[in-house]
């Protein structure tokens, strides 16, 4: 197994990424807490979330805090714990919601996901309006091991060359393409952003560099 990718196995409780996840979530409980004293209780809506994510979270003190988390995902998932409503929907485009609907928008490595620019602008708009507060958490283009291939550089190269290479192995959680057409699909689904573009897109939040060898792993944006 790729080094790389067994430091970023998801599926593994005590590797570095799952680490840092739980390291990085003290942000997202201090704004539970927050919201929690103030309102009673604390209504979340996770952008592409999953149960199983917040099983990094004490389950004593999310009950406490009164949460009902919602998770929105293009595709459908199951949510059998009350706590949990799971929906079908697009993160870029959630006008079934009115304003502030919710407590806490939260947002796990998303944005980089939804596409092109213009649907990164509408995910933050949704993600400002939707909410009084938010986290959101996107890996940083200018960290040099790119998380979803699992490759030190990889997405500094050209998208042809990315592509061609996928063509050829398997890189970190990307099976070989089996075609161009596959290959680029796969290239376009990931699009990390630098710090201006992050800026750019939540610039009413105070931002948390996360760091991994003194390096800048992933961006955070926080507004309380």
């Amino acid at each position: 197994m790729n080094l790389i990718y067994a430091l970023q196995d998801p599926s593994n409780p005590r590797s570095l990424a799952n680490r840092m996840r739980r390291a990085r979530s003290r942000h997202v409980v201090e704004l539970i807490t927050t919201i929690a004293a103030r309102e009673g209780q604390c209504r979340i809506l996770d952008l592409g979330g999953r149960v199983d994510y917040w099983s990094l979270f004490d389950r004593a003190f999310l009950e406490a805090s009164g949460i009902h988390i919602t998770l929105v995902n293009f595709e459908t998932i199951e949510a059998t714990d009350p706590m949990f409503t799971a929906m079908q929907g697009d993160a870029c485009d959630l006008s079934r919601f009115a304003d502030n609907s919710f407590d806490l928008v939260h947002s796990n490595s998303v944005v980089e996901h939804v596409g092109d620019w213009p649907r990164m602008e509408a995910f933050a708009r949704e993600t400002r309006r939707l909410a009084p507060s938010y986290y959101v958490q996107t890996p940083y283009f200018w960290f040099p091991i790119e998380p979803h291939f699992s490759t030190a550089f990889f997405h500094w190269r050209s998208e042809q060359s990315r592509a061609k290479a996928l063509m050829r192995r398997a890189h970190g959680f990307s099976e070989r393409a089996k075609d161009m057409g596959e290959a680029m699909r796969e290239v376009q689904d990931a699009r990390l952003l630098d710090k201006a573009q992050f800026g750019y897109l939540f610039p009413d939040a105070r931002y948390v560099d996360e760091k991994l060898a003194g390096l800048t792993k992933s961006l955070i944006a926080i507004r309380a």
